[in-house]
């Protein structure tokens, strides 16, 4: 460790717990259901037919969602993620998160704890999300534009807030299921920088409603 504060404290940076919907001290139980509750979205035949920009970003989601639970479905690892980030103080239950210094050298390393998973491929790009969040002495007239595809929609509304940015939604699926829906493109496009409080618009993939639900139950509707 490079004395950085993986996943940075509540309000700061994106966090896997973040990802997933759940609070630092939830059980594994919760953690479980909301991964799957999350994945159930991207089911085949779910997908199935959807835009080429709907298969990559589903892809990507199931990246994140996995690579959010070998970490906090794995006590030992999460337990390791937990002190990292400032959740947990060793030998003791949770914590308030301790209020340190972002360090713009995160690696996919600091954050994931899990050498060799697939964690480390995917966590530089939400350490980058991370370090854009970090405090700056006084509000930026201009942020960086946040690649939120692949993200559900109040994962990114989340980030885009943070960042000080205005969120305009165009959902793409005439009958959508009542779910929280994918994120599959946005603009302005990632990198680059614009004034804070600029408008992005995100173009948001819902399964459609005559698709099975969740389980596998037939419609919703």
């Amino acid at each position: 460790m490079s004395g950085s504060d993986p996943g940075g404290a509540l309000g700061r940076g994106l966090t896997w717990y973040d990802i997933l919907g759940v609070l630092p001290g939830a059980t594994e139980d919760t953690i479980r259901r909301e991964y799957d509750a999350k994945t159930s979205l991207l089911r085949p035949e779910l997908i199935s037919g959807a835009p080429s920009t709907v298969v990559r970003a589903a892809s990507r989601a199931q990246g994140i969602l996995d690579a959010a639970w070998e970490v906090l479905g794995d006590r030992v690892i999460r337990e390791r993620y937990d002190e990292a980030a400032g959740f947990r103080r060793s030998g003791e239950g949770l914590a308030r998160p301790v209020d340190s210094p972002s360090d713009p050298g995160w690696g996919p390393a600091d954050f994931g704890f899990a050498g060799g998973l697939r964690v480390g491929a995917l966590a530089g790009g939400l350490m980058a999300l991370s370090d854009w969040l970090a405090p700056h002495p006084g509000p930026p007239r201009r942020v960086p534009v946040p690649d939120v595809r692949g993200l559900f929609y109040s994962v990114g509304l989340e980030v885009a807030g943070r960042l000080g940015l205005q969120v305009t939604a165009v959902r793409l699926t005439p009958h959508p299921m009542p779910v929280d829906g994918l994120i599959v493109d946005q603009s302005p496009p990632p990198a680059g920088t614009v004034r804070r409080a600029s408008t992005l618009t995100v173009r948001v993939w819902h399964p459609p409603s005559d698709r099975p639900g969740p389980g596998g139950q037939g419609p919703i509707r």
